[in-house]
């Protein structure tokens, strides 16, 4: 793998690259999947600098989806993009067993990563943990990032837990949207792990402790601006880097903060032009009114003004 600085300390390319972003998948008005939409914005999201897709993740509503529709998105996804990005799979579930199954149809397709999320609702020990993601990792030939989100999942992965994983030779990364700078220091220093900003808004800070990129989902809205920042963040400029996350800011507000993240990026990208049907599945359901007077405030006064009707 090639060699690239951030400032004077050095890191190799990421096997996923650096910007990720987390797609939504769009519906068509009926909510079934709308395939032709999926690829057209696949497509988009690399052309405009994403040099990495997660699929049929949280923000893919995979939860809402029958395991067919799961597998089509991966292979309508890896047959738009081909070899242009690396396409990382949803896979994660609270089931083991389920896990297991969604691995093997996306290995089918032939993606290049699988994103495995720690299991929700169940709550298990850090040694169920272990043997999950174990369990996952000895099933599969494809490199697997881990999740780590307790604000979803209820539990966080433990630091050791993540040195001992780490010991596992198909186990080579982490998305990590808990928000624990120092926890992520002491895993990284102590393996091999590249990890990844889970966290839009925090996307700077975990850059400069040694993340290698971002998983994001305000990247649907601001694909270059995110592809600036991390771009300049590695090559050292940290005052461009810093005017960018600035800048940033309120975009990552009214995506991440006002409603649920794939229901603000559907919104915002409907307001773009880029999505014809903003439809989401239940649980989910489209913003308040008031919530899309939050939205478009904090965007009105952003760097994607312009982009908005």
């Amino acid at each position: 793998m090639s060699e690239t600085t951030f400032g004077n300390r050095s890191a190799t390319e990421p096997i996923f690259g650096r910007l990720l972003t987390a797609m939504v998948t769009p519906f068509a008005e009926d909510r079934s999947v709308d395939e032709e939409a999926t690829a057209k914005l696949a497509v988009e999201l690399v052309e405009r600098g994403n040099d990495g897709l997660v699929v049929c993740g949280t923000t893919g509503e995979y939860s809402t989806m029958t395991d067919e529709e799961n597998a089509r998105v991966f292979q309508v996804v890896k047959d738009a993009v081909g070899d242009r990005a690396k396409i990382v799979a949803g896979v994660g579930s609270n089931d083991t067993a389920h896990t297991l199954h969604l691995t093997e149809l996306a290995e089918k397709v032939g993606v290049d990563g699988l994103l495995v999320v720690t299991p929700y609702y169940n709550k298990p020990t850090q040694t169920g943990l272990l043997a999950h993601f174990r369990a996952v990792a000895d099933a599969a030939e494809t490199p697997v990032m881990l999740y780590d989100i307790p604000g979803r999942a209820g539990i966080p992965i433990a630091p050791e837990t993540l040195v001992e994983l780490a010991e596992h030779p198909n186990i080579v990364a982490v998305k990590d949207a808990k928000a624990d700078l120092a926890a992520g220091t002491e895993v990284m220093s102590r393996t091999d792990l590249q990890y990844y900003s889970g966290d839009d808004g925090l996307t700077l800070p975990w850059l400069s402790v040694g993340a290698v990129g971002l998983v994001g989902v305000t990247t649907h809205v601001a694909p270059e601006q995110f592809r600036g920042m991390i771009d300049a963040a590695v090559a050292g400029d940290l005052d461009e880097a810093r005017r960018l996350h600035r800048e940033l800011h309120p975009v990552a507000k009214a995506t991440m903060t006002r409603a649920p993240g794939a229901v603000a990026a559907k919104t915002i990208l409907k307001w773009q032009g880029r999505l014809a049907s903003d439809e989401v599945r239940l649980p989910h359901v489209k913003p308040t009114d008031e919530e899309l007077a939050l939205i478009r405030s904090d965007l009105e006064a952003s760097v994607i003004a312009s982009t908005i009707s």
